[in-house]
């Protein structure tokens, strides 16, 4: 079963995904061009190039897992954070907010305490 929590690390690949691709494909972008591990249950998350389509991959226990969604109007804002890097990590209400439709970058966030890992 595909749940989706706080205790999940999520990145955002910034790069430009073909939708065709599935498994393979996809942890192939995250094993050529991050230094992530594929394989530690972290969930990755990949839009098309015309905002209207998600893929998020995780490995469970026994394989991988994926989470696809195509909206019927309107678009993703796929532009989280630019930066040079690959991938941005995000938090998991930061994942909610992106597939609710929600600006990440225009939300005011107040002081909470976060556990250091």
């Amino acid at each position: 079963m595909l749940i989706f929590s706080s205790r999940h690390r999520y990145f955002f690949y910034q790069g430009v995904t073909d939708m065709r691709k599935s498994f393979d494909g996809l942890s192939g972008l995250i094993r050529q061009n991050t230094e992530h591990n594929i394989l530690s249950g972290d969930v990755f998350i990949f839009i098309n190039r015309r905002s209207d389509r998600i893929k998020l991959l995780m490995w469970d226990v026994s394989g991988f897992a994926l989470f696809y969604k195509r909206l019927e109007k309107g678009t993703f804002k796929n532009t989280v954070v630019s930066t040079d890097k690959t991938t941005v990590e995000l938090t998991w209400s930061d994942l909610v907010m992106l597939l609710e439709g929600i600006e990440i970058n225009q939300i005011k966030r107040r002081k909470r305490y976060r556990k250091k890992c």
